[in-house]
């Protein structure tokens, strides 16, 4: 089974960074977050990725053609104008990058890379991590037998919450609980093929039309995901994530790696 990462918005919420690069690769660590992502999903035997490309996306190529001289040590000798590449355990992966466009919304990047889809695939974006299990996420769709697995997380509130007794006083007080209740979009999906016919064009949202239809088509299955999550949308977020990895505390390293 392949995953299909949505790599190519402008992340324009993060600009401080996203001006330079695409935010897919902006590090956590001192790893780009897609890394942590294709991490996440090959210690559950995914090897082979496809990654919708767009803004910036000669930049993403460039990383995983480059990918040895990134995460090897290597000696150089100019005089001789030769590389040697010390290598340290290489990836089981294959990478498929695929242009689909500068402007083109989510639903039309995935119509895009219909083509190299052959049979159920994976999706997912390019800024979330969590400590999912992607097999069981998988078991899920099987059993259900639907088009669609979306699974859905609570997200952790941005502000404390202050609880009031009648007298003013102030009964207890809790440190940034699971928001309102509500479950949103976690962004690990499950698909079968026939889902492309629900894609219209480059214009087409997928969080809209596509998967409002499957839904009302009674085709769209909820995986309730309890565990950590968290979407990298501003600096803030991005500067959370690196203290989790920095301090040996990050909830998706379910690989372990440091």
């Amino acid at each position: 089974m392949k995953l299909v990462i949505l790599s190519g918005g402008k992340g324009t919420r993060i600009s401080e960074e996203s001006i330079l690069k695409p935010k897919p690769l902006i590090e956590i660590g001192n790893m780009p977050i897609i890394w942590h992502i294709m991490k996440i999903y090959s210690h559950f035997g995914i090897k082979e990725f496809i990654i919708c490309c767009g803004y910036k996306g000669y930049l993403i190529k460039e990383y995983f053609a480059n990918y040895s001289l990134h995460a090897s040590d290597v000696t150089i000798n100019i005089n001789k104008n030769t590389i040697e590449v010390h290598k340290k355990k290489a990836e089981d992966w294959k990478i498929t990058l695929v242009d689909t466009g500068e402007n083109t919304l989510t639903g039309g990047r995935i119509l895009r890379i219909k083509n190299y889809i052959k049979e159920d695939f994976l999706l997912t974006y390019g800024d979330g991590v969590a400590d999912i299990n992607i097999k069981k996420l998988i078991k899920f769709h099987k059993l259900n037998k639907k088009l669609a697995t979306m699974s859905v997380v609570q997200p952790q509130g941005r502000f404390g919450v202050v609880e009031i007794e009648k007298n003013n006083l102030i009964k207890n007080f809790s440190e940034k609980p699971r928001g309102d209740g509500s479950w949103i979009n976690g962004g690990f999906f499950v698909l079968k093929q026939e889902i492309f016919k629900y894609l219209k064009d480059d214009q087409t949202i997928w969080e809209k039309e596509p998967l409002e239809t499957l839904s009302k088509k009674k085709e769209l299955c909820a995986y309730h995901h309890k565990g950590f999550w968290y979407a990298m949308d501003t600096m803030r977020d991005k500067s959370y994530l690196d203290s989790l990895w920095n301090t040996n505390k990050a909830p998706w390293n379910l690989w372990h790696e440091k």
